[in-house]
């Protein structure tokens, strides 16, 4: 009896160890060792788009990235359920999960004929070994060896094949304080067969800005509307959002000759280099209308065909601003940064030149980026003080909803929608 207890209590943890992260992990697109790079999570087939499956279908999500330095790793992975603000849900994992607690990622292959030797990665999942069975938002757990050593952590979403409708539009705000500056965004769900009694309670709804997590607005509730049709069109500024400005892009998807805003590329000590045109601020100027990928990048090599075959490079940024910059720092920020604030990503000035500058350490592709700008003693960022505000910016939005059956421990993703501006 002693050692069924035993082996009981050792199942219960052992469970319980899988259900959540360890204090050093954040549940957020987080990366925790050095050499992890060019991360992309994305739907199979895809080259962009946010990483939402429907439960129950044959879809699947594919995790790349590179391992720099190419260490002695034992890659596994696990599936955490979340609620719809991001925190641990009161499920057990065998609530959620179907086959396995863990597995490892074992596809991988070394780059080919680059400069920068790596190992690069691919997982495809749910699988066979782990599939998970309840919708929701859900952080996948990389880690090395066991759970105490965090690698990254990434987040991903599954929606319910039985959907709300979501009918919205994106506009130039209606408050006439913003009317030229900030982006409105309206929508109305459709509860359809969901019978959803308590609204104000148990249906959330989050809006995201080209993918962007720091600035996504989280728990919106509905503000009103009959039972058929929930309003989440709201007067007090709750639904909107700085329009900013299109992309800045460079392409360096060769090394033999320039892309786009490239000035020149050298080859110093064994390393690739990459020198941009110079960018100019423009927290003034008018909307400049220019079609990007909002944020994001993709590799590419146009010098050698083959698998693994992206080198990498020091790209270096140069931003000229005519006028003093105070109280905080500037960063290059995007997608080539993970869409966070990174301390390579930080831009010094140049007193020879006057210009600022930084370089970051990227593998060949073509890339958006932007500049931001972060006041000391916070981490909010502005990415209007560089680049300027304008309602007429070509963003993508995500909106994502959200309902707890009443009795139940989590909150179902049940329907998303993907909105643009209207002018």
């Amino acid at each position: 009896m002693k050692n069924i207890l035993l082996l009981f209590l050792i199942f219960s943890s052992t469970i319980t160890s899988f259900a959540q992260l360890p204090g050093s992990a954040k549940y957020d697109n987080e990366v925790y060792v050095s050499g992890i790079e060019s991360i992309k999570l994305r739907v199979l087939g895809t080259d962009f788009g946010q990483p939402i499956i429907r439960l129950g279908s044959s879809e699947l999500l594919k995790l790349d990235f590179d391992d720099l330095e190419q260490e002695s790793r034992y890659l596994k992975y696990t599936i955490i359920h979340c609620t719809h603000d991001w925190k641990k849900s009161d499920l057990n994992p065998l609530d959620y999960l179907d086959g396995f607690m863990e597995d490892e990622i074992s596809n991988y292959s070394y780059s080919f004929n680059t400069i920068q030797h790596y190992m690069h990665y691919e997982l495809d999942f749910p699988n066979d070994n782990i599939k998970p069975t309840k919708s929701g938002n859900y952080i996948l757990y990389v880690y090395d060896g066991d759970m105490s050593n965090p690698v990254m952590t990434r987040r991903f979403m599954i929606v319910e094949d039985q959907q709300v409708g979501i009918a919205g539009s994106v506009r130039a705000a209606s408050d006439v304080r913003y009317m030229f500056t900030k982006q409105e965004i309206d929508f109305v769900v459709q509860p359809g067969s969901y019978n959803i009694r308590n609204p104000k309670m148990y249906l959330h709804a989050t809006i995201m800005q080209n993918g962007r997590w720091d600035n996504a607005i989280v728990g919106l509730t509905y503000r009103s509307g009959p039972p058929t049709e929930l309003s989440f069109d709201y007067d007090n500024n709750e639904n909107v959002m700085n329009g900013g400005a299109e992309f800045r892009v460079f392409d360096f998807r060769s090394l033999r000759y320039n892309g786009n805003r490239v000035l020149s590329i050298t080859f110093d000590n064994h390393i690739n280099h990459v020198y941009l045109v110079a960018d100019i601020a423009r927290p003034f100027g008018a909307y400049e209308s220019n079609a990007t990928l909002n944020g994001r990048c993709f590799f590419k090599n146009e010098d050698f065909s083959g698998t693994n075959t992206e080198d990498y490079a020091f790209v270096h940024f140069a931003l000229r601003t005519d006028f003093p910059v105070s109280d905080g720092n500037l960063y290059v920020f995007g997608e080539l940064t993970d869409w966070q604030i990174k301390e390579d990503a930080k831009l010094m000035l140049n007193p020879a030149t006057n210009f600022w500058e930084t370089a970051l350490y990227l593998k060949q592709g073509y890339y958006n980026y932007q500049y931001v700008y972060v006041k000391n003693g916070t981490n909010t960022i502005d990415e209007t003080y560089i680049e300027g505000n304008n309602w007429q910016t070509q963003n993508d939005y995500t909106v994502l909803i959200y309902f707890q059956d009443e009795g139940t421990l989590y909150d179902k993703l049940v329907g998303f929608s993907f909105l643009k501006i209207t002018q």
